[in-house]
């Protein structure tokens, strides 16, 4: 799964993401205050920190759901809070998945999967249901490719929730969240596809509260509280030796600090 920024030509090196300064408030509330994070192609980042820390802003900001205040976001090189950018063009470019699975109740699965791929990057029926089916049968679900969404596991839901997301080749995957919402026994099933995009080279941010899952993904954690980066660093960095205290005082809460 190259994603279309290599196609494209772009180098190499260059960042797929880099969020710059980036300022969010609501209000009186100051959400994110001043963010700095680099991605580069095929890495995984994994966002942690408590509830109303940050990380869900944050990903929202890089889908252009929400408007940053201040800092720019620079999507393979181009500068996405730009106010001329095309935001569908951008979102079109990026793979999003929530902790609500979202999908669309009166559509069935293989329709989920490909209406993307057919509305917005002009691809036949024939030749979207060929690559939809190919992802679902995958993930094992290509016998439930005519089901409809409430016929399904929510396992199974968020499954498919992430074969949406990837099925157009996005240069970057956003996950917020996704097993949140799942029964404990579902988690792994959906964690394991991460693992599986990660092994084939998907560039993801992912915010979650699965800190062995974390610990084995990841090529970065970063840890945010407040709004504000406090760490980051390799998963055995942030898990055996964070050097701040407010990391230490957060992981030694979560009960079992180092996801073993």
């Amino acid at each position: 799964m190259s994603g279309h920024g290599q196609e494209q030509g772009h180098h190499q090196d260059q960042p797929v993401l880099d969020v710059r300064g980036v300022h969010k408030r609501f209000g009186d509330q100051h959400v994110l205050r001043g963010i700095d994070l680099t991605v580069r192609r095929h890495e995984a980042v994994v966002l942690i920190g408590a509830s109303g820390s940050g990380k869900s802003t944050l990903l929202k900001t890089i889908n252009l759901l929400e408007q940053v205040d201040d800092g720019r976001i620079v999507l393979a090189g181009d500068d996405i809070t730009d106010p001329r950018v095309n935001v569908d063009a951008v979102r079109a470019r990026i793979g999003v998945v929530f902790q609500h699975f979202n999908l669309f109740p009166h559509l069935s699965v293989i329709e989920n999967v490909t209406l993307a791929m057919r509305k917005v990057f002009g691809s036949s029926r024939a030749e979207a249901d060929r690559v939809g089916l190919d992802l679902l049968s995958r993930i094992g679900l290509g016998d439930k490719a005519n089901e409809y969404p409430d016929r399904l596991s929510g396992g199974q839901q968020q499954r498919v929730a992430i074969v949406r997301a990837i099925a157009t080749n996005p240069e970057l995957l956003l996950l917020d969240e996704i097993t949140s919402a799942l029964d404990p026994q579902l988690v792994g099933e959906v964690l394991d596809l991460v693992s599986e995009l990660k092994a084939t080279g998907s560039t993801i941010v992912m915010a979650t509260h699965e800190m062995s899952f974390a610990r084995r993904v990841a090529d970065r954690v970063v840890y945010l509280k407040d709004g504000v980066i406090i760490e980051s660093g390799t998963p055995e960095q942030i898990f055996e030796h964070p050097t701040r205290p407010e990391t230490r005082e957060f992981l030694a809460r979560l009960g079992d600090p180092f996801g073993r």
